[in-house]
């Protein structure tokens, strides 16, 4: 006797703003947008640093204050510190909405992005050890912690397009 496929039914955008409301808790939520936070955020720095290379953008590449070059990790750990402190003010409101996690994401990719330049204390971000190493790492936990927060989402979502 054959196995009987299970029908599936096209998902609506009513269904994921309801499996995103209904099915996940805040903390699934909260989850699901600070690694989409990093995850956008690095992929955007990485271009943007590298058509800054390239010769696009400001002349001298890059931000620059008092005549330094202002790394973009320095204002990844402006924000968390602001974000911890606020945090820490207020405390965690059931129903809070989405800034503190993408918040969080955000920061957290603007340090990770020049992780090495931190591990090694030299400005080695455009040399092989420098890019290899950070676009590997932070790509498989952008992924990978994507995916991660994610699962409780498609589950719902599969649920949901299996049910007639």
């Amino acid at each position: 006797m054959e196995k009987q496929r299970r029908r599936t039914r096209r998902l609506t955008r009513e269904d994921v703003r309801s499996s995103w409301m209904v099915d996940l808790d805040r903390d699934e939520r909260a989850a699901f947008l600070s690694w989409a936070s990093f995850t956008v955020t690095f992929a955007g720095v990485r271009a943007l640093t590298h058509w800054i290379r390239s010769g696009h953008g400001p002349r001298g590449g890059g931000m620059r204050l008092g005549g330094h070059h202002f790394h973009h990790y320095n204002i990844g750990i402006a924000l968390l510190s602001g974000l911890a402190g606020y945090s820490l003010r207020r405390g965690v409101e059931p129903g809070s909405g989405p800034l503190r996690p993408v918040v969080f994401g955000f920061a957290n990719a603007l340090i990770a992005d020049e992780a090495a330049l931190l591990l090694d204390l030299e400005d080695v971000y455009w040399l092989p050890q420098g890019r290899v190493s950070v676009d590997l790492a932070a790509a498989t936990i952008g992924v990978g912690g994507l995916a991660v927060a994610a699962q409780p989402l498609a589950v719902a979502l599969r649920a949901r397009a299996h049910t007639h």
